[in-house]
């Protein structure tokens, strides 16, 4: 743990400001060197790394060839220019470790709106969908066509997952739900989901028909620094 830190949560995460900050930090502690060690691998002072680590910074294409050599990698990574490559192309942290979350704390992970994926036993074999979600209660709900596969697996249990991925920090954690499915239709609770919904379905399209998953077991891990 470096000097100064104040629990685990310091320990674990760089302290960049910016995307390009984060992904410079992360770099830099990777490698364990200093500001000062940065600034005089790439001639720049150690006040310019932090600069650029802190601020919402753009630096010149050539400033940025050579930070990135200093930091034996590329520009591509420092800028982001992978993003669209699935996440965890980086090395694993070292004293990584894989520990066992409490329910209550997948129940907070999951909480989080945002993307999961649910597999099904589908008519030509497992599939695994990925759906835009909220939490109602107890339950997980999400909207599909009506004539989709998901929607067509009413009746049936399946696997719910969400998680998250840090390639700067090379952290992360996932929550697996189980449950069985059903479609909603109920009036009045079809209105609370439509008043709690964050956005429409990312993927577009006439994705109206609400379903439920009323979870029967929940578990989840995280990759923890030592």
């Amino acid at each position: 743990m470096n000097k100064g830190s104040s629990g685990p949560a310091a320990a674990q995460a760089p302290t960049g400001r910016t995307d390009l900050g984060r992904r410079l930090a992360g770099r830099r502690e990777e490698l364990g060197l200093s500001r000062e060690e940065v600034g005089e691998r790439c001639g720049a002072d150690a006040t310019y790394v932090a600069y650029l680590e802190e601020r919402a910074a753009a630096p010149a294409i050539g400033s940025l060839v050579r930070i990135a050599a200093a930091l034996d990698t590329t520009v591509a990574e420092l800028t982001g220019a992978m993003t669209d490559r699935p996440p965890g192309r980086g090395k694993a942290v070292l004293d990584a470790e894989l520990v066992e979350l409490p329910v209550g704390e997948c129940r907070r992970l999951l909480s989080t709106h945002g993307v999961g994926r649910i597999a099904v036993s589908a008519p030509h074999g497992p599939g695994i969908f990925p759906v835009n979600y909220v939490v109602a209660g107890r339950d997980i709900a999400f909207r599909t066509s009506a004539d989709a596969v998901l929607a067509r697996a009413a009746g049936t249990e399946v696997a719910f997952e969400v998680d998250h991925i840090d390639d700067v920090t090379r952290l992360g954690w996932s929550v697996l739900a189980v449950g069985g499915m059903d479609g909603v239709t109920d009036a009045a609770e079809l209105v609370r989901l439509d008043a709690v919904a964050y956005s429409l379905p990312w993927a577009g399209g006439g994705r109206t028909h609400w379903m439920k998953i009323t979870l029967s077991r929940i578990s989840g891990r995280r990759v923890v620094r030592r």
